[in-house]
């Protein structure tokens, strides 16, 4: 045994409770270790006398790691353990003192692992409808225009044409509202937005007023329409949070540029002096971006201001999650008492994080319950555009991935192939459609939400930001291709299959085949053309 490989650690993604009464375990070991694995559990003060075994699968294999598994429901939830380890005819034990060839069970409170008690108020709860959830991402100037009457003073870009950073087509609320008939045949059931408050940019990431939707897209009134409408078909909305930075048009940085630091929200913002410096940039902002001034979001008054913004939306207009932008920049304190206001104002609710990395830290069920899971696209790319991995490869990339977290966020991790800030899928993998519609199996079928960016149905192509948002091209949507079809048979299978709404998976390579099974359906993807079959076991 390697024992340097070994791993496990109560109360992470190694050792958790699913429920009151259910647990997980996970342990570690190196690749080229297989041993038969038991967990020795018992009650945590009768443990020396009384013990339970139950042997754990060898689940997940990535590229130096085996990961075994295994879930138990022991009779009392104040509850202990060690791990037995079978290498041929020796027998070791694994506690936390880690490896040995003996194991004295009276005097196991030392250093037994434990999970001494499992408080309610602890348990990462999921949000229900992520189960089955196939979303939609929309940018929301580039999909439809849908009312004729606004102010179009503003439209510089032709529907059709290549778009620059300062762009603006003309889509709406009113546009998607118009268009959810075509988004439920599709079989969406979950819409991500982009931000849709008063903002001077396309994008609207530089928000001016948290309160107002923004009149190129129509009124809080619309918005309201366009959620009651998108609930009566059973379709979830989930909106853009911008609460890492702000516009330097919002009037609480106007007062700092007037007032310096005798203004009130002086301290709202990060300032290196005793005024602001545009040109000098003393602040701090977003990226290099001197117009999006950051929130102090380790303030008080900023994190009182910021939920009450986020609550505001729920209460008011019934939105079903947000998206964090720039999350990860944001202080962990703030987040935790941005769940407990969002989950008491709407249990059910679901934040999900814009984290490109691993975000464990965020996802203990005290912050976010998923993010963006590029980590999932980086796989797919390296995959299918870049070369990067085989078969073997992918399967070992993504069984990774899952280890980094617990079932539970694993079952809400918002899934993608691409979005507004990245290359276009399609683009990437050479304009090829038979990679684009095997990715898209891979992205149904995966543990999680997938999560599909609008013009993907169509294939449409795109580089790197402006280019991946361009114009929605309804003639193609309206033909309803190959990419089409089989996306509305991919959410059809999503939502009615029982074995795509729990985390058992299996994944593994042969001859150069990837294969994954979700408990009798089986997706094989061929290494070398890349062609994609999906069909039942047994």
């Amino acid at each position: 045994m390697i024992e340097q490989a070994m791993y496990h650690k109560p109360e992470t993604e190694y050792g958790y409770a699913r429920d009151s009464k259910t647990f997980c375990l996970r342990i570690r070991t190196a690749r080229e270790d297989e041993p038969n694995i038991f967990v020795v559990y018992g009650g945590k003060y009768d443990f020396w006398g009384t013990q339970f075994r139950t042997e754990m699968a060898l689940s997940y294999r990535d590229r130096l790691y085996n990961y075994y598994t295994v879930e138990v429901r022991p009779k009392d939830i104040r509850f202990v353990y060690v791990f037995e380890i079978h290498q041929g005819k020796e027998i070791y034990y694994y506690s936390e003192d880690g490896l040995s060839d003996h194991y004295d069970f009276t005097l196991n409170y030392y250093n037994a692992f434990q999970i001494a008690y499992i408080n309610e108020s602890d348990l990462h709860k999921p949000v229900s409808w992520m189960a089955d959830a196939c979303f939609y991402q929309i940018f929301v100037d580039r999909f439809f225009r849908g009312d004729d009457a606004k102010d179009d003073s503003y439209i510089n870009l032709p529907w059709g044409e290549i778009p620059n950073p300062k762009s603006f087509a003309g889509g709406d609320l009113k546009g998607i509202q118009k268009k959810l008939p075509y988004l439920q045949d599709l079989g969406i059931n979950a819409l991500y937005l982009t931000p849709i408050f008063k903002s001077i940019s396309n994008h609207k990431y530089d928000i001016q007023d948290y309160f107002t939707v923004d009149a190129m897209f129509g009124s809080n009134a619309d918005f309201a329409g366009l959620v009651a409408d998108a609930h009566s078909r059973k379709i979830r909305v989930v909106i853009d949070a911008v609460f890492n930075h702000v516009s330097d048009q919002c009037s609480q940085f106007q007062d700092v540029l007037k007032n310096g630091k005798k203004s009130k929200y002086f301290d709202w913002f990060i300032i290196h002096g005793d005024t602001v410096d545009q040109k000098e940039v003393n602040y701090e902002c977003f990226s290099i971006c001197n117009y999006m001034p950051k929130w102090n979001t380790s303030n008080p008054e900023v994190q009182d201001f910021l939920i009450s913004i986020a609550v505001h939306w729920i209460r008011q207009y019934h939105i079903d999650g947000w998206r964090l932008d720039v999350s990860d920049e944001v202080s962990h304190h703030f987040w935790r008492r941005f769940r407990q206001a969002v989950k008491a104002a709407n249990p059910d609710c679901a934040i999900i994080g814009e984290n490109w990395h691993n975000a464990n830290a965020y996802l203990q069920g005290d912050q976010y319950d998923s993010i963006m899971n590029y980590a999932f696209t980086k796989a797919c790319l390296d995959f299918f555009a870049f070369d990067a991995l085989d078969s073997q490869g992918f399967a070992e990339k993504l069984s990774e991935l899952l280890m980094r977290n617990t079932d539970t966020v694993n079952n809400m991790m918002m899934n993608l192939l691409d979005s507004h800030d990245t290359h276009r899928f399609f683009t990437q993998v050479g304009e090829n459609k038979t990679k684009l519609e095997s990715a898209l199996a891979v992205l149904y079928l995966f543990v999680g939400a997938p999560c599909i960016y609008y013009g993907t149905e169509i294939a449409m192509p795109g580089g790197y930001d402006p280019d991946c948002r361009r114009t929605m091209d309804w003639e193609q949507a309206e033909a309803e291709g190959s990419t089409w079809k089989l996306i509305q048979k991919l959410t059809k299978l999503k939502k009615e299959e029982p074995a795509l709404h729990v985390p058992d998976i299996k994944l593994y390579a042969r001859n150069n085949v990837f294969c994954m099974e979700r408990r009798d359906l089986l997706l094989q993807i061929d290494g070398t053309t890349f062609t994609h079959t999906i069909e039942r076991l047994g």
